[in-house]
């Protein structure tokens, strides 16, 4: 374990010819503002909601694309070195220690701002209609065992199986707004990747919203829909009840 995880982002990751359209249309779907372009070359934005802390951030890269996280810790330096004997890879220092896991996800650890503690959340909108609070880690077989190990120990979280049997859970502490699911994949080989789900209080009137803003189906499932957004990025709807500790209030 790396010591206490203060705060966790998920991050979307986008070309940056694409990144502005991206972030119109996430910021429309998740109820949330945009916030002022920041960074060297104005590549980073956060989806700021309406109300309590903003956990959602977008990122425009030279190619490529899909999702990262980024946890915030006290000390980035020393958490890397854990997750380092862990098996990370570190690629990058600068202020903050940009990581791969052993079977290739991106992460980052960044320094935890002062007050900001998952034990004391924001105050709480009710009835949420739904929230993106998920993570999900898409591992192939050769790497599945060894990076639900890796991500358990990195966070100190219980990993939890469930059902359908392919899925599993690290147990979040309470108001940490994000939870990291994992789905082993019928492919034998490749490297880990990522998409974010939505918890909906009734699917069928989130995926008329997502339909509408411009997402297409591209599978429905017993508990779950996948969506593809305009340009394409992979996403789900489930029927997981949304957590108020977290959620936006959406139009």
């Amino acid at each position: 374990m790396v010591g206490p995880i203060r705060w966790i982002w998920a991050f979307l990751d986008t070309p940056s010819p694409d990144a502005a359209r991206s972030w119109a249309y996430w910021a429309q779907v998740t109820g949330t503002t945009l916030s002022t372009p920041r960074g060297d070359h104005g590549e980073f934005v956060t989806f700021v909601p309406p109300r309590g802390a903003a956990w959602l951030k977008g990122q425009a890269v030279g190619s490529g694309g899909g999702t990262h996280l980024d946890l915030d810790v006290d000390d980035p330096a020393a958490a890397a070195r854990e997750a380092v004997r862990a098996g990370a890879t570190v690629v990058a220092e600068r202020g903050y220690v940009a990581l791969r896991s052993p079977g290739g996800y991106p992460f980052c650890f960044t320094p935890a701002r002062p007050g900001r503690d998952p034990a004391e959340p924001e105050d709480e909108p009710e009835a949420p209609v739904e929230v993106l609070d998920q993570v999900c880690l898409d591992l192939p077989a050769a790497v599945a065992d060894q990076e639900i190990a890796f991500w358990a120990r990195l966070t100190g979280w219980e990993w939890s199986a469930t059902s359908p049997p392919e899925f599993g859970f690290l147990r979040r502490p309470d108001g940490m707004p994000v939870r990291i699911l994992t789905q082993r994949l019928s492919e034998s080989d490749g490297s880990v990747r990522g998409h974010v789900d939505f918890a909906c209080a009734s699917r069928p009137v989130s995926l008329a919203r997502h339909l509408a803003a411009g997402a297409t189906v591209e599978s429905e499932h017993a508990f779950w829909t996948v969506l593809r957004d305009p340009l394409g990025r992979r996403y789900c709807l489930t029927d997981r009840q949304p957590r108020p500790a977290t959620a936006p209030r959406l139009g």
